[in-house]
């Protein structure tokens, strides 16, 4: 008895080491990780902690390189934060000791990653050298390279830039070649011997792409032509089909300012809303035949187009000249209820796990501000240098981010 009494005794320490140790006779500050989240500081390198539940800032991590097109993802158990920087480093945060654990320059130029399904891999998209790097997940020791590699005209060897990296379900992950017009699709079951499937001509230069949330679709948006490219990934011999093609045909297409981003698409019911490319529209598309349904305008040219957790409403923020504000969609009513300054250069937006409140980045004015769903009243204001990601470890549980 004394002996497990004992044992009990020294995990405990153990724990509160691992937290940050003992202070005197002070209680050790135990947490968990469900509350938790991330905002990149993209000029300086610098990772900002956050508890969603209080609205505060509790820590920051600093030294994790270019991030001004930095994203993140967690660990299953919502701890480890792996960071994907411009600049191709790889760091895993602790959010609980609010340290850097390992860190690996894995690349020239990164734009982003995943991770496997079992928590095991993580997945870098580069640009250069253009490709996938997967790594262990633990150690971030490297366990495959997949290089993009294609045949433009004739010239073998080229690398193109890839993006649209998604995990799927059994260690898969989806990614699209933006330089070659192409999708793949790597099993790393066994990741020493990676099998891709490629599909190639799938329309011109892929921008970005998403899963859908049961992971049937991998859909890329069409940069070099209106439309997406869409992978249904449950079919005996699954082929890429050609969705809401020539959407603006007929129409002198504005400037693009700022690529809009899929991977935070809204899907309400058997509806999806996109950002389309060069209007100051979203699209409305019913998820069973992937048929165009409506148009909502907007402001501005839409960047982010993201659905509240149940759907009922669908948040917009804008490209210059119109990146200080964000529109707010009600599903129900298909028309805009309302419309936020959050402030100058809004980033990106974030809803709490449950949807109470949307955390929103402004950059120019260094700040993220937190709003009531429900109200559009404003919760909190957090003083962060030039904001730009927002990340919650709600992210863990879901596929495809």
């Amino acid at each position: 008895m004394k002996r497990r009494e004992w044992l009990a005794a020294a995990a405990t320490l153990s724990s509160v080491a691992a937290l940050g140790g003992l202070t005197g006779c002070a209680a050790p500050t135990l947490r968990g990780t469900g509350d938790l989240g991330v905002v990149i500081g993209r000029a300086n390198g610098t990772l900002y902690l956050v508890d969603t539940s209080s609205r505060s800032l509790i820590g920051e991590v600093p030294g994790l390189g270019d991030l001004s097109h930095a994203s993140v993802v967690f660990s299953r158990d919502g701890r480890f934060a792996y960071v994907f920087a411009r600049d191709g480093g790889l760091t895993m945060v602790d959010l609980l000791t609010q340290r850097i654990t390992r860190r690996v320059m894995q690349a020239g130029n990164s734009i982003g990653g995943a991770i496997s399904d079992d928590g095991t891999l993580v997945a870098a998209q580069n640009y250069t050298p253009g490709g996938v790097k997967v790594f262990d997940a633990r150690t971030l020791e490297i366990v495959a390279d997949i290089p993009a590699l294609y045949d433009p005209l004739g010239t073998p060897g080229k690398l193109s830039r890839v993006v649209g990296l998604v995990d799927l379900p059994g260690r898969r992950f989806a990614y699209s070649l933006f330089d070659a017009d192409a999708i793949w699709v790597t099993d790393c079951s066994d990741p020493k011997k990676p099998l891709t499937q490629k599909f190639n001509g799938i329309g011109r230069q892929p921008y970005d792409a998403l899963v859908t949330p049961d992971g049937r679709h991998y859909i890329a948006g069409l940069f070099g032509e209106d439309g997406l490219a869409m992978l249904d990934l449950w079919a005996d011999n699954p082929g890429v089909r050609r969705i809401l093609g020539g959407y603006g045909k007929g129409q002198e297409p504005l400037p693009v300012y700022k690529m809009p981003h899929l991977r935070g698409w809204a899907v309400a019911g058997r509806r999806a809303y996109l950002p389309a490319i060069g209007r100051h529209e979203v699209l409305v598309v019913d998820t069973d035949n992937w048929q165009e349904v409506g148009r909502i305008p907007v402001a501005g040219q839409p960047v982010f187009v993201m659905a509240r957790p149940d759907g009922r409403q669908v948040w917009v923020n804008f490209a210059v000249p119109d990146y200080h504000r964000v529109q707010v969609i009600d599903t129900q009513r298909q028309q805009i209820v309302q419309t936020i300054e959050p402030g100058k250069a809004v980033l990106h937006m974030e809803f709490t796990p449950r949807g109470d409140a949307v955390w929103i980045s402004s950059r120019d004015d260094d700040r993220v501000s937190v709003f009531d769903t429900a109200g559009f009243r404003r919760l909190a204001q957090l003083e962060v240098p030039a904001p730009s990601g927002i990340f919650f470890t709600s992210r863990a549980a879901r596929m495809g981010f």
